[in-house]
């Protein structure tokens, strides 16, 4: 099994399994991934959804480059392979709960890619990630590209793209393509998840959703984000959220 999903009370992870070809994705786990993804969201006691590797060391190499040539030939299988690329990663960055993605080692290319699609990225010392067309002759679509200029401006998407290097950690972190550095980092991402799982989840889901639309272009309110803001009022999280500011405890969510 090249991709599992495994829950443990509101914390469930995605775990990449093909340590063999250092987590290369192939068709089948690049049309199997957003699956799981909706697994994840449908499961009413998962709040947060972690993506890693079941390998330390590893993330994700990205696409499987060996299957791609023998395929490039074939228009009907570029189609289909364009698109379940372009589903998993819309599955990861649409994903109505928080994904973190724990990076202990190389995400390139398409590595990459589902790192950036996910809401935050927490990475190992010895993490490199890089997104590597030039370095193949191939283009990345722009719903990718879009991802990765959202996340470090389109001054340094250029350079990323254009050089194809590979970044360290630390300058990841310094130009915003990751969120944090730790020695740990699937150990990192649960104790995040936990905090995110013990909060508001009507706050957090309607914060992301409201965070998307801007990404997405919205610049204003619509009748749909002011209802999220009108209708917070009337729900048990805010009913809650009260009671235990004004008892001085902790809100039980």
């Amino acid at each position: 099994m090249t991709l599992r999903l495994e829950r443990d009370g509101a914390v469930a992870t995605l775990l990449i399994d093909r340590a063999g070809r250092h987590n290369a994705m192939a068709q089948a786990m690049w049309e199997l991934l957003p699956r799981l993804v909706g697994e994840a969201m449908a499961d009413d006691a998962v709040r947060v959804l972690i993506l890693t590797s079941a390998t330390p060391g590893l993330f994700c190499a990205g696409a499987d480059i060996h299957e791609f040539a023998g395929h490039a030939g074939e228009e009907e299988w570029r189609i289909a392979n364009q698109a379940a690329i372009r589903s998993t990663q819309y599955a990861l960055a649409h994903a109505e709960k928080p994904v973190i993605a724990a990076i202990d080692g190389d995400a390139i290319g398409g590595g990459c890619g589902l790192a950036i699609a996910c809401d935050l990225r927490i990475a190992s010392p010895r993490a490199r990630l890089g997104i590597t067309p030039a370095r193949l002759g191939i283009v990345y679509s722009l719903f990718d590209t879009r991802l990765l200029v959202d996340l470090v401006g389109p001054a340094r998407a250029k350079r990323i793209l254009f050089t194809g290097a590979l970044h360290g950690a630390d300058e990841a972190l310094a130009i915003g393509l990751i969120d944090e550095i730790a020695a740990d980092p699937v150990d990192a991402a649960k104790a995040m998840a936990k905090v995110m799982a013990a909060n508001a989840q009507h706050s957090i889901r309607s914060s992301k959703a409201i965070i998307r639309r801007i990404l997405d272009g919205q610049a204003d309110d619509d009748p749909t984000t002011l209802a999220l803001f009108r209708d917070a009022f009337t729900l048990p999280d805010f009913q809650e959220g009260v009671q235990a500011f004004r008892e001085k405890r902790r809100p039980d969510f």
